[in-house]
């Protein structure tokens, strides 16, 4: 293992190659790409070299980032066993903090290995193990406002949810809520996320035949799902289980207020005092939080001006600020190493 040192990160001789590891597809519109597109645009605007791979192939770098303990633990296992002194960095998703590291033995074996585990809020360090919380960084996922002009329908109160239909997200959940809605309401759903298995297609299709105010449009590109949000009057975020939601700091960056379930991953963003919150798989709350968002101008409102705040906090130069930062612990260590031959 190495013995982290300061540098500048912009320094010809620190400059780093980085192996980005995502297990998902290069075309693929699932977070985990996302996430790691923008930072390897992020680490090369740093003057890093950068390849982005599903799995770790054995190219020559000096750093390996891994996203996800569980689903990319082979990939850490083999950088690891080749190059044990190389430093391997492992971020964490929600289903790795709050599930597969209590359960997954080659998860847990991510954790030991790895020299810094990235958590994506801040309250992500707490369901680590507390003699590896050192080892951990908080990088807050950025967003960038569209700057399409939009204008928010008058005639309907647009609510959206944005995200692949998965268990693990409860995507139905505002679709439960908006059935129980009364007649004079005039919320209407707009769903964004492509069906990631059959029965939640059907799922999806058997609502928009049954309930005329859920919407379900499949999988858009990232401008169109950016744009749907920045007309919409809030933003749902129900999921089970969330490292830290893209979506939610595309709603933070656009100003668009949020009504989420309260776990971890968005009270670690929000604050534990945010106004918009329902427990998790509570379609009643939910319902009474539309209705209120709806009718409520001053409640709408507040939810507005907190979300506004929060702004800051998703800005891109904070999340490159972080990553610089990162990378700069191992800066002296490379002009001292070769890692792979």
């Amino acid at each position: 293992m190495f013995s982290p040192g300061s540098g500048r990160v912009r320094s010809a001789v620190n400059k780093v190659r980085i192996c980005l590891v995502t297990p998902t597809p290069a075309r693929s519109r699932k977070g985990n790409r996302v996430t790691a597109t923008r930072w390897g645009r992020m680490l090369r605007d740093l003057g890093h070299r950068v390849a982005i791979e599903e799995a770790y192939s054995g190219a020559r770098c000096d750093l390996l980032v891994a996203l996800h303990a569980r689903r990319s633990a082979r990939s850490i296992r083999d950088f690891r066993e080749r190059h044990p002194e190389c430093p391997l960095i492992v971020v964490l998703t929600g289903t790795d903090l709050y599930r597969d590291i209590r359960t997954s033995a080659a998860a847990q074996h991510s954790l030991e290995v790895a020299d810094r585990l990235v958590v994506l809020h801040p309250l992500g360090t707490a369901a680590l193990p507390r003699r590896l919380r050192k080892k951990a960084r908080v990088v807050v996922q950025s967003a960038v406002k569209t700057r399409a002009r939009v204008e928010r329908s008058r005639r309907t109160f647009d609510v959206c949810v944005i995200g692949h239909l998965r268990p693990v997200k409860d995507p139905f959940r505002t679709a439960m809520a908006s059935r129980q809605l009364p007649l004079d309401s005039r919320i209407r759903v707009l769903h964004l996320g492509a069906a990631l298995s059959r029965s939640m297609e059907r799922r999806a299709r058997a609502e928009c035949r049954t309930s005329p105010r859920y919407n379900w449009y499949g999988d858009r590109p990232a401008w169109r799902a950016r744009y749907v949000l920045a007309r919409s009057r809030v933003l749902v975020l129900s999921s089970i289980m969330e490292g830290a939601a893209n979506v939610l700091s595309e709603a933070l960056a656009a100003g668009v207020p949020v009504l989420a379930s309260s776990i971890a991953g968005t009270v670690g963003i929000l604050g534990r005092d945010y106004p918009g919150y329902f427990a998790v798989r509570d379609t009643r709350r939910l319902l009474q939080l539309l209705r209120r968002v709806e009718i409520d101008r001053k409640f709408h409102e507040r939810l507005r001006q907190r979300c506004r705040a929060l702004a800051p906090l998703v800005q891109p130069h904070h999340e490159l600020r972080s990553w610089a930062d990162i990378v700069e612990e191992f800066a002296d260590w490379k002009s001292q190493h070769v890692c792979v031959h």
